[in-house]
């Protein structure tokens, strides 16, 4: 999983690096857990752009990943490790001993012919999803369910794993990339290991073009634009924003809370991301 710079043959190539794919042994998908992903440019049901700055981008089609990892007792083998161009994280294709067939989230260390397991009584080891009532304390964690029996919605991405820290009744304390510290359902399913791919962070992009085929389109700055196009805009020569930055509409762009008020997850978290 190292980064391979690229040969400054053009201004677009200066500067540019990718993943070596060193860890890939498939290349194709395997097609019975793909589906078609349609595209919506952000635009809503009315055609209307309700999220700027989408559009274009390579067709690719999704894989189906088993975040729920609910196949307890019966025992996996890693078949292949591939490529998702909709995560950037590694995915391991399983085979399962009654014939079934998943993909699941790479952690670090797990290889082609290494064997997983799912359930409350997998061994601790990496690669096994496990409630996590029964995970050792200072164990590092990936894919964890918010809901029990909803799938993994915490911790997805390259290179991020959560620690498990302390038990107390129903609850489990974990603490996530980010520093915050939150209680989740003891019942909650969990896989052990750190997430690999953790060198994605240092990929440069090199060129505008590798962002579009991305789906990324370009972001104007508003103190660029005139006055009717953006609270930012108009005076003569550069000029900044004339007070507290703001968004398009006139709302507040930094520090303006849009978090609505008494969440009911708000008493779980133990301590926030930010002071």
């Amino acid at each position: 999983m190292a980064i391979r710079k690229i040969n400054p043959t053009s201004p677009g190539q200066r500067g540019m690096s990718k993943s070596d794919f060193s860890e890939i042994t498939a290349s194709t998908p395997e097609k019975s857990l793909t589906t078609k992903l349609k595209k919506t440019s952000g635009r809503n049901n009315t055609g209307r752009i309700t999220c700027r700055h989408k559009g274009g981008g390579v067709r690719k089609s999704y894989r189906i990943i088993d975040f729920k990892r609910d196949k307890f007792g019966i025992p996996g083998t890693v078949k292949t490790v591939e490529y998702d161009p909709n995560r950037n994280v590694r995915i391991s294709l399983i085979f399962y001993a009654d014939g079934e067939k998943r993909y699941i989230l790479t952690p670090d260390g797990l290889n082609v012919g290494d064997t997983v397991l799912s359930g409350p009584n997998a061994p601790v080891q990496t690669g096994n999803a496990l409630p996590l009532e029964l995970i050792p304390l200072g164990s590092e964690v990936h894919n964890i369910e918010l809901r029990a029996g909803r799938g993994g919605a915490l911790v997805r991405a390259a290179g991020n794993s959560a620690q498990v820290m302390a038990k107390e009744g129903n609850y489990v304390t974990i603490k996530l990339p980010s520093g915050e510290m939150r209680m989740v359902r003891k019942e909650c399913m969990a896989t052990i290991g750190v997430l690999g791919n953790h060198e994605f962070k240092n990929i440069s992009i090199g060129k505008a073009g590798r962002k579009r085929y991305m789906g990324v389109r370009p972001t104007v700055r508003g103190v660029t634009m005139n006055p009717c196009d953006h609270p930012h805009g108009g005076g003569e020569g550069k000029t900044g924003p004339g007070g507290h930055p703001k968004t398009p509409w006139g709302k507040p762009a930094l520090g303006y809370k849009t978090r609505k008020q008494g969440k009911a997850s708000d008493k779980l978290i133990v301590r926030r991301r930010k002071k």
